[in-house]
């Protein structure tokens, strides 16, 4: 089995990008429930040929569909003896704990924040940011909130964000009892980023009408273009108003990994919590999100639940006055410290945040490719590594819907979609460590030739009726 899936890593590039599951196989996997024991080599082959090649391939170096790191050999061997450990890290005086607490050190000092900083590893960025809305909420409505629940005790918070957040941050103020209506959605500037002279008049408007704002969210690396926000800016606008200052920077903020990417998160450093991925640009096979938060203890106030099943004593196993369990809500919890420590072991950050650079590097030269063809029109500034560009044709929008799913279902290269400023855009999220120029230079000539062949096909039609 090992074998096997090393095989795989290693001939990636050669196998589609992605393919439709056979009527056959997906009719088998609607057996019923197994009764009867199968031999592991049986069950084995039937994942090779059923379940391994009808993947969405994010580790394909021609995967740029969505922003998804690619994952790595060590990582993912390293995922097999955390399984092996079988460990549940929701507390106790045990070395998986140690270890995250290790990477929780190394994010904080990577960020600037102080000793008492607290962090924890969640699935990803969307449970990262519902927690930080959490305890930011805990600290502006105070403890009873937890006893009390929100109507009683919220004084009508509300929230601000960019239009060009991503969706979970909505959520997370659905999920924590605030309500999506008191998110302010701010709308962004020629560079994408929160438009700050409207951010602070939503403030004063809302101020004046009795409301409390209490959080703001800004977002380095947003989902559709990739831009940054002034996160300095923010971070002054937030302290003036006694706010809380939360950054989603769910691949943007390990940016802070390359000397040529840092300088663009200035800012970063003053937030009061930080939500990110390490199986993004820090290549660590899924799932592997932090939050970070600057106070400790505000974080461990907001999930802190004491019971008589999780005392703790002042030796052995039991001991110790903070386990992880305290600082989020789940009380099982795998180990995902330990692909992360080897990843960051074994590649060094320096390597790390090279990689991250050449990412970006590689977006500046699509961006170029594209402007230098007349074919192809570039929809947004390149900040990061997304890309958002569309053919030009007469019918950009329809023509481009289907370029893109057709080069979807080619399995040369993967591209998504997102709209721009109301517009149809090929969107090229550039993350695995995989992607070279020679994979640009397919998604283009792919872009070109489906964007003729789909413009030729549509006005032959035309001259038809």
């Amino acid at each position: 089995m090992l074998d096997d899936i090393l095989d795989f890593s290693q001939d990636i590039r050669q196998r589609p990008v992605w393919q439709p599951t056979p009527p056959g196989v997906a009719q088998a996997r609607a057996a019923s429930l197994p009764e009867a024991p199968s031999e592991l080599a049986d069950v084995h082959q039937q994942f090779l040929t059923e379940i391994l090649p009808y993947t969405c391939l994010n580790a394909h170096p021609a995967f740029m569909g969505w922003v998804q790191g690619g994952g790595t050999a060590v990582g993912m061997v390293a995922d097999m003896l955390a399984a092996g450990l079988n460990a549940n890290v929701g507390g106790r005086q045990q070395a998986p704990v140690e270890l995250e607490r290790q990477v929780c050190h190394w994010m904080r000092d990577l960020f600037g924040f102080p000793t008492t900083a607290s962090g924890l590893f969640v699935t990803g960025t969307s449970m990262a940011n519902l927690m930080a809305v959490l305890v930011a909420r805990h600290q502006a409505a105070g403890p009873t909130v937890r006893q009390q629940g929100v109507p009683q005790t919220s004084g009508k918070l509300v929230a601000y964000t960019s239009s060009a957040a991503h969706g979970c941050v909505a959520q997370a103020m659905d999920l924590c009892g605030l309500g999506t209506d008191a998110l302010r959605r701010m709308p962004v500037n020629a560079r994408h980023q929160m438009d700050l002279a409207a951010l602070e008049a939503q403030i004063e408007q809302d101020k004046a009408a009795g409301l409390t704002p209490f959080l703001v969210i800004g977002t380095a690396g947003s989902v559709d273009v990739g831009a940054v926000d002034e996160l300095h800016a923010i971070a002054r606008l937030a302290q003036a108003h006694g706010m809380w200052f939360h950054v989603d920077g769910a691949y943007g903020a390990l940016g802070m990994l390359s000397p040529a990417i840092a300088p663009l998160l200035r800012g970063i450093e003053e937030a009061d919590s930080i939500a990110f991925d390490f199986h993004k640009w820090g290549q660590v096979p899924y799932d592997a999100g932090f939050l970070l938060v600057r106070d400790g203890q505000a974080h461990q106030a907001t999930f802190a639940a004491p019971a008589a099943y999780l005392r703790r004593e002042c030796q052995g196993p039991s001991a110790g006055t903070l386990w992880p369990c305290d600082l989020g809500p789940d009380l099982s919890r795998g180990f995902r410290a330990l692909k992360t420590w080897f990843t960051f072991k074994v590649y060094g950050s320096d390597r790390l945040g090279q990689v991250i650079a050449g990412t970006c590097e590689l977006a500046q030269a699509l961006a170029q490719r594209v402007r230098d063809e007349p074919r192809l029109e570039l929809l947004a500034p390149v900040t990061l590594n997304i890309v958002c560009f569309r053919y030009r044709c007469a019918h950009p929008d329809q023509i481009n819907a289907q370029l893109v799913l057709a080069l979807q279902s080619s399995g040369v290269c993967l591209p998504s979609s997102t709209m721009v400023e109301g517009r149809f855009a090929i969107r090229a999220a550039i993350v695995n460590h995989r992607t070279t120029m020679a994979d640009i230079d397919t998604l283009l000539q792919a872009t070109l030739a489906e964007g003729d062949r789909l413009t030729m096909s549509r006005a032959a039609q035309g001259e038809q009726a």
